[in-house]
């Protein structure tokens, strides 16, 4: 039999034809799309990729009226010339499938993958990618690595096509799809009825990750500072504080005070005792996203990209989870053998090999599809800077779960003195246990000096210390996912995605998350007028009614009409209200593009703005496009601030830069005479060479910004990461 196998990726098709095949795989090129055949006991395997999604959701009619619900799967190419590429995938799919009678989905094992495999076999099988799919020579490998082990035994114990699954990642597009432009359409018809132009959207959980920021915002933004008084003594060289903590009656402070000072010492309570702490559980992805920002500020996006490409090339296993569980069949004994051959990891491998420390220390959260993320064993070879350092969290931290607690020693002790009480406790580290193994963490030490209960003892110094209360902490973008889990908004793959796109719309700005006058004016306008939409217990139905499809517990069509009712109603109360929505809007972006103004046009008079093209560079457009298409380059990745004068020079608005640790000054214009030494000798001043380099990194970007004003049609092309991922193919063989 003919059996096409999908893969989701290039370079996991390549690990499965070396691992299924009976001999060495046959590689062959057809348009520039590489694919593999093997040969199988009697059966003959071709193993194609796919090159992520080749098919997307798109309007059956072009009927601009709300609701919009009559939607269906075309091919990517269709509908985005920069997914044109993916039509050579799509054509040697269907050229090779045909003369298949088998098939198999081997994409990843999740709701996205068995959509992605399920909706090729489809058009393969059926010419149809909006028909139905059913039949016993259809299968599912499910793998949680791309090592040759669980290659081999995910295809001998393959399942039968996983309808549930798939029923669950289609309604998720569907809905997804139909919540976002039913709801965004709203919203710039709205503010186009206000007379302004603004591209907006709102996702079914962008609008409450949106609502969590504002209102934090709105916490930080009405808060009123209050002044406190606390209370300090020093004995034995250790500073106890009392127990009363914040007292807000500097009356009350000093009288404490007084009666501290004119009074003896005395312990009353002091206790010691050894405590056991247990390493952290294995890694699911969030708590991976959370730690790489904390330890090497790795954006989550990035983390999330660096795991999968760590997982792809079998080093580590299929990071979306949300699984803590290390099961006992991963053959973690093997695991770690393997990793004791890496002389990094080899010490602390061999320490748990010979004394036989095999069961983990796991963590309450588990996933019915994979396990926690865990190093697979093979060693790693030509990582990058940031890869190696991915890969050493995973590594450590699964090591780490089977090694000793370290154990602190913890003391506490109150001492009391005019009739106050202060409170003083620390812990030191007496066996260091798995802190040896996960070096990326350092408990807090702090050594109390021993004392014992109803002692007498000096006070040192006495002092009462003013403060303020603070407002809450902003967001980074690692701590709000970690917020979102908590709230079950969104899920482990899509949150980082989700906050991206709030970046992206000028909802929020800055790594300290601050939301901006247009996305407090978008917050104000849906919590007065449509509330619905940031409804965070809508959505969370809306997501467990999903994972029941998955589970078989419910319908798909059941989960879908019923959010269609909810997007007919939400559409019907938005659309009475659109002249108010469209003026509250209206005014946030004002406000928000007075912030952003850098100055005014020397052309059209119009306000110049910093701007993004369509390849995500930023530079200098002015408000007045497409009548004037004035434009000037800008540093990348950099903190654009306007400085309110001009330069004598050239006479364009002078902007204050802050990129990667590097603040300087500059005008816009590249050609100005302030700017003849920018690229020579390192000397001070405005035309340093730090300035130089960063000048000269938004040189390019100002030729992009440029094109991509003109709207010049893009070639279609071979993205880089995937002409890497076919490089890799070919050394494979």
């Amino acid at each position: 039999m003919n059996i096409l196998v999908v893969a989701e990726k290039p370079s996991v098709a390549l690990r499965i034809a070396l691992a299924l095949g009976d001999g060495q795989p046959k590689r062959y090129n057809v348009q520039g799309v590489g694919y593999f055949e093997v040969r199988k006991g009697d059966d003959t395997l071709y193993i194609v990729a796919a090159a992520g999604h080749l098919f997307s959701l798109h309007q059956r009619d072009k009927n601009h009226t709300l609701p919009i619900f009559d939607i269906e799967w075309v091919p990517s190419y269709k509908l985005n010339t920069g997914s044109y590429f993916t039509k050579r995938y799509l054509d040697v799919i269907m050229q090779i499938g045909k003369k298949c009678t088998g098939f198999i989905n081997a994409c990843d094992y999740d709701l996205e993958g068995s959509v992605i495999g399920t909706n090729i076999i489809k058009m393969v099988v059926n010419d149809d990618v909006n028909s139905q799919l059913s039949g016993s020579n259809i299968g599912r490998m499910k793998y949680s690595t791309t090592t040759t082990p669980d290659l081999v035994r995910s295809f001998e114990e393959r399942e039968h096509f996983d309808s549930s699954n798939y029923d669950a990642g289609e309604s998720r597009h569907e809905l997804d799809w139909m919540w976002g432009i039913n709801m965004s359409r709203a919203l710039m018809n709205a503010i186009y009825a206000s007379g302004a132009k603004k591209i907006m959207s709102i996702g079914r959980v962008q609008g409450p990750a949106l609502g969590v920021l504002a209102k934090r915002e709105n916490e930080i933004k009405h808060f009123i500072p209050r002044p406190f008084w606390k209370l300090f003594i020093k004995v034995l060289g250790t500073e106890f504080e009392n127990k009363r903590g914040s007292i807000e009656d500097k009356g009350v402070a000093e009288k404490a005070l007084e009666a501290t000072k004119g009074s003896e010492a005395t312990v009353s309570h002091f206790e010691q005792k050894d405590e056991l702490h247990a390493p952290f559980p294995p890694f699911d992805l969030t708590s991976l996203q959370l730690e790489a920002s904390r330890v090497f500020r790795i954006d989550p996006s990035r983390t999330l990209k660096l795991a999968q490409a760590l997982y792809e090339r079998s080093y580590i296993s299929y990071p979306r989870t949300s699984s803590q569980k290390l099961p006992a069949t991963l053959g973690l004994k093997r695991i770690i053998t393997e990793l004791a051959k890496n002389p990094r990891y080899k010490e602390h491998a061999d320490m748990l090999i010979a004394k036989n420390r095999t069961r983990p220390h796991e963590g309450m959260k588990d996933d019915e599809a994979h396990p926690a993320i865990y190093p697979t064993g093979v060693e790693p070879k030509k990582l990058t800077e940031e890869e190696e350092k991915v890969y050493d969290l995973v590594a450590r931290r699964f090591l780490a779960c089977f090694a000793e607690y370290y154990k602190g020693e913890k003391r506490s002790a109150d001492i009391t003195a005019g009739g106050e009480v202060y409170h003083a406790a620390g812990e030191t580290v007496k066996a260091r246990g798995w802190l040896d193994v996960y070096l990326h963490y350092k408990p807090k030490e702090l050594e109390i000096p021993m004392l014992e209960t109803g002692s007498r003892t000096e006070i040192e110094d006495a002092c009462m210390r003013e403060g303020k209360t603070e407002p809450p902490k902003r967001f980074g973008k690692a701590s709000l996912i970690g917020l979102l889990e908590k709230k079950n908004l969104g899920t482990k793959a899509t949150r980082a995605a989700i906050i991206d796109t709030l970046f992206d719309r000028g909802y929020i700005r800055n790594s300290k998350i601050e939301v901006t006058d247009f996305g407090m004016s978008v917050y104000n306008a849906l919590s007065k007028y449509c509330p619905e939409i940031l409804d965070e217990e809508m959505t969370k139905k809306l997501d467990s009614d999903l994972e029941d499809i998955a589970r078989g517990k419910t319908k798909k069509q059941d989960v879908v009409d019923e959010g269609k009712r909810m997007i007919t109603a939400i559409i019907k109360e938005f659309t009475g209200k659109n002249m108010e929505i469209g003026e509250e809007l209206k005014k946030g972006l004002l406000e928000s593009e007075k912030l952003d103004m850098l100055g005014k046009c020397s052309k059209c008079g119009g306000n110049l703005m910093v701007r993004k093209s369509r390849l995500g560079k930023q530079f200098v457009g002015c408000s007045n496009w497409p009548k004037c298409n004035n434009t000037y380059p800008l540093p990348q990745y950099a903190k654009i601030v306007p400085m309110g004068k001009v330069c004598e020079k050239c006479g364009t608005p002078k902007v204050k830069v802050f990129a990667k640790g590097k603040v300087f000054e500059m005008c816009l214009d590249p050609a100005c005479e302030t700017k003849k030494n920018w690229g020579k000798k390192e000397g001070k001043g405005e035309g340093s060479a730090q300035d130089q380099k960063a000048e000269k990194a938004g040189a390019d970007s100002g030729k992009a910004a440029k094109k991509s004003v003109k709207r010049s049609k893009p070639k279609a092309r071979k993205p880089a990461a995937q002409k890497k991922e076919n490089a890799e193919a070919d050394k494979g063989l």
